[in-house]
């Protein structure tokens, strides 16, 4: 950005002061070091003459990134055609004097008041029939062609003035997509996508079997918008739309962007484990997938938060940003805890060990009102620090000495657990067991199966799997015919596939498969499930695995070829599953396959995955450490890197397999002590 460029806007007397002559160059932050330290800023907030005194801070905290923007757009256009930039560029050049560079959001998650009210068509309508409202967030209609003719005129002007800015380094779409519209022209849409799909009626009835209760269409404009109880392959459509006009709202700003930008990424800050749409459908044409990690009431669960971390680790199978995550507590949840002294690091390098580049704090400073009035930062409404500054100001200098060390690794898994959307919104429209929750089901398999293996891909089973030793799939309800073939694939080339219960009963329109479960891999399986049952008693199981229980949910297993072998029994319950298998498996070459009919406790879980482990010849990277210490690996050119932390309630003395170096405080180190929430970064040269 060119000093002259600078002078022709209206500058504050501290900018005047510091760019008194063209002749001065402009200054360029320093590149972002390879972890990044970030934070949420909202410049239009505060007078510009306060801006450095934050930013200042910012700096002596080790912050080398700032988010702004995403919240503007009343700001950045005032009035329709009325572009005002000239704040967001010496917002920009603010934080590049010190040496933070900046993520641009593009404004559409709230638009101006004089957009809905001159166009009340871009207001989505709720499920309810109502018209939402100005005065919060979201209230737009993603599908309206109007608003997204506006949203990316906005996001084009942007890109035009920071497209090749060297202190911009990239852009968040939107923010965290979730809101969708049951308006009219949305569901036109929706039938026409329907056609698109299906072709002909004759082919969408036969395949959602509408000839029950009368459901057959005669014309596309009679298919409604169904979204909790209805025609299963109508609901499994209808989140697939959702999802496809959530990638085409973002594609329609980022080709402007694109055409417009050099040499920055673009990416939207997704949730986790929301279902709302499908991300991997979603994510596809993003450069990098980043997520807002919150934990809400509590503390952390690291292995929660790992499921959340490794499924958008997973989206584009290389590493993520955490774009937003809290600075001890938030204003959402129904107990609004802080995290504890030492907690928030202790996340931040978790975080890293699971395949974060990136760790953005939201936000920096109280908002002086607005709903969020509440939430933690780490500089108060008054503009000094809260207790929390100095926690994440040790991170900025932690980061600063793990980077050289942490830049090019990434994680590598010897075990992917499979996930699909399909599923997950397959088994919750039909639990069949209201207790029956599938992200409850990935994490009885997840958390054995992490201790043992001290890292876990958890991928869509559509994407190459040979470079696994052990898949597991726990609930994969859904499962298309060319997944199928996929996993098939996976075996006879040597892998080893566990099946976990509801596995392989749908096909690719949400109706049953014609084959019992599960489905086109009964032939591998040399057996099959015979019947399922929802329990409300647990039901006992015995056998490899030792003495258990399975709770919610058992299936009936049978074997019809003589290399099946039962692993374990049900015992005496209900009649049909007294001694019946509740789990087999089969060699397949130099592979296997096994099935899991039962939702096992967690002792004989444990089992289960030091068998799976064993048998497929899966071992921890680090090896043993005591309960309560998270071992994270990362891998790189240069060699291993392995991020340690104690979430057990005491401290705990690790002993190293080999002589390491302690990245953070120096020196080669056998062993290491970590206090309670206590962080050691290690480095195994090649």
């Amino acid at each position: 950005m060119k000093p002259s460029h600078i002078l022709t806007r209206a500058c504050t007397p501290l900018l005047a002061l510091l760019l008194t002559t063209a002749a001065l160059p402009a200054q360029n932050a320093a590149p972002a070091p390879p972890l990044v330290l970030g934070t949420a800023w909202y410049p239009e907030q505060w007078p510009e003459s306060r801006w450095d005194a934050d930013l200042d801070l910012m700096q002596k905290a080790g912050i080398h990134m700032v988010r702004v923007g995403e919240f503007a757009w009343s700001r950045m256009e005032p009035s329709e055609g009325d572009y005002e930039l000239d704040w967001l560029d010496h917002a920009v050049a603010a934080a590049a004097r010190h040496n933070i560079v900046t993520v641009i959001g593009t404004p559409s998650a709230a638009p101006p008041a004089w957009l809905t009210q001159k166009y009340p068509e871009t207001l989505r309508t709720k499920e309810d029939g109502r018209k939402d409202e100005h005065g919060n967030r979201t209230q737009f209609n993603w599908a309206d062609p109007k608003y997204r003719q506006l949203a990316r005129a906005v996001a084009e002007q942007l890109a035009k003035r920071f497209g090749h800015n060297p202190n911009v380094v990239g852009w968040q779409i939107d923010n965290e997509y979730g809101d969708n519209s049951y308006d009219a022209a949305t569901k036109a849409q929706f039938q026409a996508w329907l056609k698109a799909r299906y072709g002909t009626l004759d082919n969408l009835n036969t395949r959602w079997t509408t000839s029950y209760w009368s459901e057959t269409y005669q014309n596309w404009d009679q298919v409604p918008i169904q979204t909790g109880y209805g025609n299963p392959g109508l609901l499994l459509s209808w989140k697939r739309f959702v999802s496809d006009t959530w990638r085409s709202y973002q594609k329609n700003q980022t080709e402007v962007i694109r055409a417009n930008s050099a040499n920055q990424f673009i990416t939207t800050n997704m949730m986790g484990l929301f279902d709302g749409y499908d991300h991997y459908t979603v994510g596809q044409d993003l450069d990098i997938i980043s997520w807002d990690d919150y934990v809400g009431t509590g503390q952390l669960d690291p292995y929660k938060n790992g499921i959340a971390h490794d499924l958008m680790r997973g989206i584009l199978r290389k590493n993520f940003w955490v774009m937003e995550t809290q600075p001890g507590s938030v204003n959402w949840s129904p107990n609004n805890n802080t995290l504890d002294k030492g907690e928030v690091r202790a996340m931040a390098w978790h975080d890293i060990g699971h395949g974060a580049d990136a760790v953005s704090y939201w936000q920096w400073r109280s908002a002086l009102n607005g709903q969020e009035e509440y939430h933690g930062t780490l500089v108060g409404a008054d503009g000094t620090p809260v207790p929390l500054y100095t926690e994440v100001a040790q991170l900025g200098q932690e980061f600063v000495k793990a980077g050289p060390v942490l830049a090019g690794t990434s994680v590598h898994s010897d075990v992917a657990i499979l996930h699909s959307y399909d599923s997950r919104w397959a088994i919750n429209w039909q639990r069949h067991n209201k207790a029956y929750d599938p992200v409850a089901e990935i994490y009885s398999y997840y958390k054995p199966l992490r201790d043992l293996a001290q890292s876990i891909d958890i991928v869509n089973p559509s994407v190459s799997l040979s470079q696994y030793k052990l898949v597991v799939a726990p609930g994969l309800n859904v499962l298309s015919e060319e997944e199928g073939k996929n996993l098939i694939a996976y075996v006879e080339q040597g892998g080893n596939l566990v099946l976990g219960q509801r596995s392989g009963m749908k096909d690719v329109d949400n109706g049953l498969q014609t084959n019992r479960q599960p489905g086109p891999l009964v032939p591998l399986l040399g057996g099959r499930v015979e019947q399922y049952y929802s329990l409300i008693d647990p039901v006992p199981v015995s056998g490899a695995w030792g003495n258990s229980s399975s709770k919610e949910w058992a299936e009936q297993l049978s074997a019809s070829s003589p290399d099946t072998k039962v692993l374990m029994t049900y015992g005496k319950s209900n009649g049909w599953l007294d001694g019946q298998p509740a789990a087999i498996t089969r060699k397949v070459g130099k592979g296997s396959i096994t099935y899991i009919g039962a939702w096992l406790d967690e002792p004989a879980m444990k089992n289960a995955a030091k068998w799976m482990a064993d048998m497929s010849g899966v071992a921890a990277k680090f090896g043993p450490v005591p309960a309560g210490v998270d071992v994270y690996p990362r891998e790189g050119d240069h060699g291993k890197v392995f991020i340690l932390v104690n979430f057990a309630k005491s401290p705990q003395k690790v002993a190293l397999p080999t002589a390491m170096t302690d990245v953070l405080k120096g020196g080669a180190i056998h062993t290491v002590d970590l206090p309670v929430y206590g962080v050691a970064v290690l480095s195994e040269a090649k």
